[in-house]
């Protein structure tokens, strides 16, 4: 149990020790209880039709949302980056998931992430602006320009503020320095 604990993102040796404790220590019910609701999670959780989100249905809580704004899109790389944009409560537009980043090393190219649905989207919709929430790193930097060149002839592209160090990753960042990210963003050139 132990072993597999330590192969979740960010579960070391002791944090994996202390979980397995824990649910040894826990009623068989609330460990079945667990153990079900993973399953569950896995056999029924898939990817909304339009932005690409985990969902359980079609469309995502966020794509059926009435209150939200049709005319904006935030691009993120994935949902870990959605759900932290979420917790800014900044945002009220729509967002769409590009599964990955483009990185030539790994072998992901643009036709490996979900890029032709959002030029899709943009161009059905008639989106006024694109903003890219894309990770300052060297594979955001080169999503980012990438999008940028194909999405201009369209509609507005913008791009969230620098205000996140440079190779950290936007799931970790806190709400504040998320918000003023967002709210110092500008258009790319």
């Amino acid at each position: 149990m132990i072993e597999q604990f330590e192969r979740l993102p960010g579960i070391g040796p002791r944090t994996a020790q202390r979980l397995a404790l824990h649910l040894l220590r826990q009623p068989e019910e609330q460990i079945r209880s667990f153990a079900d609701a993973l399953l569950a999670a896995r056999s029924q959780v898939g990817q909304c039709q339009r932005c690409f989100h985990l969902s359980s249905e079609e469309l995502c809580d966020i794509c059926r949302n009435p209150e939200r704004h049709t005319d904006q899109i935030c691009v993120v790389a994935d949902s870990r980056d959605l759900l932290a944009m979420e917790r800014t409560r900044e945002f009220k537009g729509s967002y769409h998931v590009l599964c990955g980043l483009i990185s030539p090393m790994d072998g992901i190219g643009p036709e490996l992430l979900q890029v032709q649905p959002l030029v899709h989207r943009v161009d059905r919709e008639g989106i006024g602006e694109v903003i890219l929430a894309l990770t300052p790193s060297v594979e955001g930097d080169t999503t980012s320009l990438y999008l940028a060149r194909l999405l201009k002839p369209f509609t507005t592209v913008s791009r969230i503020a620098y205000g996140l160090p440079v190779g950290s990753e936007l799931e970790y960042a806190d709400e504040v320095t998320l918000a003023r990210a967002f709210d110092g963003r500008r258009p790319v050139e």
